[in-house]
């Protein structure tokens, strides 16, 4: 792109395509008044840029559209520095279960959503409890009977099995311990029990050797090579066991690429081969989500799974972030080991309560 030229001054643009990717500082104009240019600063991610259109996402996850012929100045800038010592130590033992929910559900959203109250139900075609599944978060506006006399009709319509995501934690108050009760009177029955795990981000970036990453598929990478994309492609998609079947792939890629800011890493394997490992992370402000972090069974205890965490770490880092989640199974030994050396610990656990009828 040329220079454009302001006023007296001359706009120096020093960002192309091969930017993607990149934590850029841009200046664009907002508007003209009284005949004088109006401007604007945002620094953040250079995500896209088609149509003569730049997508830049900022530290908040908004993602900022600019035309270029209103782009004055840009450059690319270093990443963030990770934030650390004891404010995100203690931040991210701080947040309240039920905002952790809430943030964890914008990081893994349904393609049909409908509030209840303060609940959430949530629907995609089946794909995953966690967004099939209502998120229960404070008062259903209704007394309980009414309110899961309409979820059950809820879902009921939509061919699916009812759930309810519980809250639970013997550290905690404000948790669904009570609801937990009455549904089990009730004949609600527990599935998949689950830990919600919380760190500070800089540990996740710090700990494991961030090995050599690339901007896109298309770049000639070793197995050794972290890709990073905006997109699952096919080679992810062939790694991640909930996509086993090729007819939920549509609804997969809806939630999947949901979310603020997302992420995919992928090591590639050989080609035509799914990928050797793979991994998801989400943005949310000051939360990086961390999921779908899978290695294949006959390339365990190389690093991969720390290696896939970290770029994906710094990649958040560079949007602002600087505390960690993520959900993880309770018997899942391998995980845990990993997610203890890079700094989690439980934060609250929850299962699903599945309705008798």
């Amino acid at each position: 792109m040329a220079d454009n030229t302001i006023g007296h001054g001359r706009a120096e643009i020093h960002i192309t395509h091969a930017d993607l990717g990149r934590r850029v500082s841009a200046r664009r104009i907002l508007e003209i008044a009284e005949g004088r240019p109006v401007f604007g600063d945002v620094v953040g991610v250079l995500t896209s840029w088609d149509g003569g259109v730049l997508t830049v996402v900022d530290r908040t996850g908004a993602a900022v559209q600019i035309r270029e012929n209103a782009l004055v100045a840009a450059k690319a800038v270093p990443p963030a520095p990770v934030r650390r010592g004891r404010g995100a130590v203690a931040a991210h033992r701080a947040v309240g279960a039920p905002e952790l929910q809430r943030i964890a559900g914008r990081g893994w959203p349904a393609t049909t959503t409908e509030p209840l109250g303060a609940w959430t139900l949530r629907a995609a075609a089946g794909f995953t409890r966690r967004a099939n599944s209502v998120l229960v978060s404070g008062d259903p506006g209704l007394p309980l009977d009414q309110a899961l006399e309409r979820a059950v009709d809820w879902y009921r319509e939509r061919g699916l099995p009812v759930y309810l995501q519980i809250t639970t934690s013997e550290a905690r108050e404000d948790t669904d311990d009570a609801l937990d009760a009455e549904l089990a009177a009730r004949g609600w029955t527990v599935e998949q029990a689950a830990l919600l795990l919380t760190a500070p981000l800089a540990p996740v970036v710090d700990c494991v050797p961030t090995v050599p990453t690339v901007p896109t598929a298309a770049s000639t990478a070793t197995p050794h090579h972290v890709l990073l994309s905006r997109e699952p492609g096919d080679a992810w998609l062939s790694r991640y066991h909930h996509v086993a079947d090729p007819a939920r792939a549509r609804v997969a890629r809806a939630v999947l690429g949901g979310g603020p800011s997302v992420w995919f890493a992928t090591v590639p394997g050989p080609e035509g081969e799914p990928a050797t490992a793979i991994g998801r992370c989400v943005v949310d402000g000051r939360w990086a989500g961390f999921g779908a972090v899978e290695v294949g069974s006959d390339q365990r205890r190389r690093g991969l799974a720390g290696a896939v965490m970290a770029t994906l770490a710094r990649a958040a880092a560079d949007e602002g972030a600087d505390l960690a989640y993520l959900q993880v199974e309770p018997d899942n030994d391998g995980a845990l080991a990993l997610y203890d050396r890079l700094g989690f610990s439980t934060h609250h656990r929850y299962h699903y309560r599945r309705s008798p009828s």
